[in-house]
C-alpha cells in the first residue's frame, strides 16, 4: 500500500480552488491509476477547464461501491494561515495541515493508497472512483458524473461520499439553494419620502420575512431532531444598496440561502417568499409607488439526502466500522442527495471533522486517515464475495 501522507501531500499541492482549474490534479490521478493498470475516464465541464473522473478497480460486474470525492477546495484568500496552504505540513501534533486535508483530499488519498492492494485482490465486485469538480460552489460537477456513471458503468453500485464525518455514517443531509434578490425602487431626496420608493426599506421587509418564515416552519412542527439545527434554515449572508444617506435608495440587493430538510422542498419554501414579494409589490403599486423585485438562483438546488433506501450500503459500512458507530444527520450540503436521486443507495462517510473544513490552518488527524484506510481495507475484503442482488 502506498503511503497515504505522501499521496495527500501531492493532492494538497494542487491549488484546486473552485475559481480555477482542477485538471492538473486529474492528470496526476490518471497517471497514478494507469501505473497500476487502471483505466479512467474524464467527464469534462462545459468550459473545458475542469473535469470529473471515473475509474473502476476490479471486475465489470454488478454491485460494488463508488468512493466519491470532490477535488475542489474553498479559497484561502484573507485567511491567516500559519504556513503555505498548498504545502502539507506535519504539525508534530498528530495533525496534517493544508487546504483540503479534511475537505476532502484526505478521503481521496486514502482511496488512492488502496489501489495497489485492490488491483491484486480477488475482487468479485468492483470499486469505483468518482472524483468531481466544483462541489464547493453548489455541487455543479457531480450531475454529469452521476449521469455518465449510471448510464455506462453501473445501476447497482452503492455510494460512499467521503465528506468529513469523523468516520461516522451520515444517512441524511439538508438540501441547499443560494439566491440573489434585487429590489429596484425610485430615487428621491430623503426629505421628500413621499416622492420615491426606498429599495432598502423594501428589502429590509423581505429580509425580516425570510427570518420569520424560518420561525413559522418551527411553529408548524416541521422539525427533525436528527439534525443539530432541526428545521429548515433560511439565512441572508450579504446585502448592499444605496448611494448616499440623503438619497432614497434606487437599488438594494441581498444574497441568501435556503437549507431545507429532506422532508421539505425548496419549491414549497420559496413559494412563501415569492407570495410575500408579490403582496409587497401590489401594496406599493396601489399607493402609486414604483418597485420591482426579482430573485435569481445562484446554483441548481442541491437535493437533500433522505434516510431511506440505504439499508444495504449502511450495513456494508457498519459491518466494517468499529463497534458503537451510530447514524447521523448533517446540515451541510454534499453530492450524496444527487447520487440518491439517481437511484443509488448512498451514505456519507469520511475522515476528519467538518469543524476543520474551510478554516485557516485546516487539518486532518493522522488517526483519522489510519481509521479510514483500515475501513477501506476491510471494505475491499468484503467485495471479494459476489453481488447477491
Amino acid at each position: 500500500m502506498i503511503d497515504v501522507t505522501t499521496l495527500l501531500a501531492k493532492l494538497v499541492s494542487f491549488d484546486t480552488t473552485s475559481s480555477g482549474s482542477n485538471l492538473a490534479l486529474i492528470e496526476f490521478v490518471e497517471h497514478y491509476l494507469a501505473d497500476y493498470g487502471v483505466a479512467s475516464e474524464r467527464v469534462m465541464s462545459p468550459c473545458g477547464t475542469k473535469a470529473n473522473l471515473i475509474a473502476r478497480v476490479g471486475p465489470d460486474a454488478p454491485g460494488g461501491v463508488v468512493l466519491s470525492g470532490h477535488t475542489d477546495v474553498v479559497p484561502v484568500a484573507g485567511q491567516p494561515w500559519s504556513s503555505d496552504p498548498f504545502t502539507l505540513r506535519d504539525g508534530g501534533d498528530g495533525r496534517l495541515y493544508g487546504r483540503g486535508t479534511c475537505d476532502m483530499k484526505g478521503f481521496i488519498a486514502c482511496a488512492l493508497a488502496m489501489v495497489p492492494v485492490w488491483v491484486n485482490a480477488s475482487l468479485k465486485q468492483p470499486i469505483y472512483f468518482g472524483f468531481s469538480y466544483d462541489e464547493e460552489i453548489g455541487c455543479v460537477g457531480a450531475p454529469s458524473l452521476i449521469k455518465r456513471f449510471y448510464e455506462h458503468y453501473s445501476t447497482t453500485a452503492h455510494v460512499i461520499v467521503g465528506e468529513p464525518t469523523s468516520m461516522q455514517p451520515v444517512v441524511a443531509q439538508k438540501g441547499a439553494t443560494n439566491l440573489r434578490t434585487t429590489v429596484i425602487g425610485r430615487e428621491a431626496h430623503s426629505s421628500q419620502v413621499n416622492q420615491g420608493t426606498s429599495a432598502i426599506h423594501v428589502a429590509a421587509r423581505l429580509v425580516t420575512f425570510i427570518e420569520d418564515t424560518m420561525a413559522a416552519l418551527v411553529e408548524e412542527g416541521r422539525v427533525d431532531e436528527a439534525f443539530n439545527v432541526p428545521h429548515t434554515s433560511l439565512h441572508v449572508g450579504k446585502i448592499k444598496g444605496g448611494t448616499a444617506i440623503n438619497i432614497m435608495a434606487r437599488e438594494c440587493q441581498f444574497e441568501w440561502e435556503i437549507r431545507h430538510l429532506p422532508t421539505d422542498t425548496f419549491d414549497e419554501i420559496y413559494a412563501r417568499f415569492k407570495a410575500y414579494c408579490d403582496q409587497q409589490s401590489a401594496e406599493l403599486q396601489a399607493k402609486g409607488k414604483h418597485v420591482e423585485i426579482t430573485t435569481e438562483p445562484l446554483n441548481v438546488t442541491v437535493p437533500g439526502l433522505a434516510d431511506r433506501e440505504n439499508d444495504r450500503v449502511l450495513r456494508l459500512a457498519k459491518d466494517h466500522l468499529p463497534a458503537g458507530c451510530c447514524d447521523h444527520a448533517v446540515a451541510y450540503a454534499t453530492e450524496a442527495g444527487q447520487f440518491q436521486g439517481q437511484g443509488l443507495q448512498t451514505i456519507i462517510l469520511g475522515p476528519g471533522s467538518i469543524a476543520q473544513a474551510h478554516q485557516p490552518d485546516e487539518y486532518i488527524e493522522t488517526a483519522q486517515l489510519h481509521e479510514c484506510t483500515a475501513f477501506m481495507q476491510r471494505l475491499g475484503q468484503a467485495l471479494e464475495t459476489p453481488y447477491s442482488g
